[in-house]
């Protein structure tokens, strides 16, 4: 039996210019915080928010003539982090929704963000069963994380950048940038080159719309790149300098953004239609049990969009999420007896896998 054909969904372009994701970078002390501070007082902007992340700028740099801003308080972990960029996402859709100002969102800085997920994926990997067994006899020796570990962090990487993008708004990101000795495809370094380097995930400059940097005593701005129409940065590899410079007239007057004019949201893109439904599955089952979970089924499985295989992926989510509902694990009591004896046997396990040559380096020194 044939399907019919999916019936073609068309649109003009509008021709909007979208706000931009500005990447700031530049040298330490170049004047990129308080660039991105002066531009908050702009009367072309609506309500801005600071996120700090690893910076002790946000609180000082609000005493700049005409800066206008709230710092969002966070406790350093990756979740609230998430939780308040999504609570912004939210508050800029409603914004623009109401014909408002465009919401402007800061980061300072996002190499911190990314240095953050490095150093949790190094964590992970000395956590592991394998690194456990190398540093038990090198508590030195250098562990390398696995691609799996790498993959999570670059995960939780583009859920950040992902909010970022789509955000109707103005997100201005900052950076830190260096040169650096240029290396080969061998890692080897190549003699009396310099290259330049950003601190952050190797996605970062595609992610950006238009992309900026600041150098320490050099009053001209450098534009690397831009998503633009109306100007273009030239090709032959040098950065365009822009004598001064300032982020209100790079946005409203040069990339020509103006208030009202938000183009048409673009879909997030997802594997299938079963993917959103997973997340409303676990939120489900720890807010409102399996009654809350029938509820759901029920709307579920009157969703005509869903095709049989997904129908299927998200039944069997709640049946998981229900059995566990109803046999919950048994949590051990680590002062227990039971967990004593299990300790003191994983330890004389350990004791067996012991490199003989160390037992009698043990004794020699008793």
């Amino acid at each position: 039996m044939s399907h019919p054909a999916p019936k073609l969904r068309t649109r003009k372009p509008t021709c909007v210019v979208p706000y931009p994701l500005v990447l700031m970078e530049g040298e330490e002390k170049g004047g990129k915080s308080f660039e991105v501070a002066r531009f908050t007082g702009s009367p072309h902007l609506g309500q801005v928010y600071w996120l700090e992340l690893g910076e002790d700028s946000a609180d000082h740099y609000g005493a700049v003539p005409g800066a206008n801003y709230v710092i969002i308080d966070h406790n350093g972990s990756y979740q609230d982090i998430l939780g308040q960029l999504e609570a912004v996402h939210a508050e800029s859709k409603r914004a623009a929704a109401a014909g408002e100002k465009p919401v402007v969102l800061v980061i300072d800085s996002i190499s911190q963000l990314w240095r953050t997920l490095v150093t949790w994926t190094q964590e992970r990997a000395r956590r592991s069963n394998a690194g456990q067994k190398t540093l038990r006899y090198d508590p030195d020796a250098e562990i390398k994380p696995g691609m799996n570990l790498w993959n999570d962090a670059s995960d939780r990487w583009h859920r950040v950048m992902y909010l970022l993008r789509t955000m109707p708004g103005i997100v201005i990101v900052v950076a830190r940038g260096k040169e650096v000795q240029a290396i080969d495809g061998a890692g080897n370094p190549i003699p009396n080159t310099k290259t330049w380097r950003v601190e952050g995930h190797k996605s970062l400059a595609f992610d950006a719309t238009v992309w900026v940097r600041l150098l320490r005593g050099d009053d001209t701005a450098y534009v690397v790149g831009a998503r633009s129409l109306k100007f273009k940065v030239p090709r032959e590899g040098k950065p365009l300098p822009v004598r001064n410079f300032s982020l209100e007239k790079l946005i409203f007057e040069t990339m020509g953004c103006q208030q009202h004019a938000e183009p048409q949201p673009t879909p997030q893109l997802i594997g299938d239609l079963a993917q959103p439904w997973l997340k409303k599955v676990e939120k489900t089952a720890k807010e409102a049990g399996i009654d809350g979970l029938q509820k759901l089924w029920k709307i579920v499985s009157k969703d005509e969009s869903l095709n049989r295989d997904e129908i299927n992926v998200i039944r069997a989510a709640m049946e998981r999420e229900a059995v566990a509902l109803k046999t919950p694990p048994k949590l051990d009591d680590p002062t227990g007896e039971g967990a004593r004896l299990r300790a003191a046997a994983a330890e004389e396990e350990q004791e067996r896998e012991r490199d003989p040559f160390a037992d009698d380096l043990l004794e020699s020194v008793a």
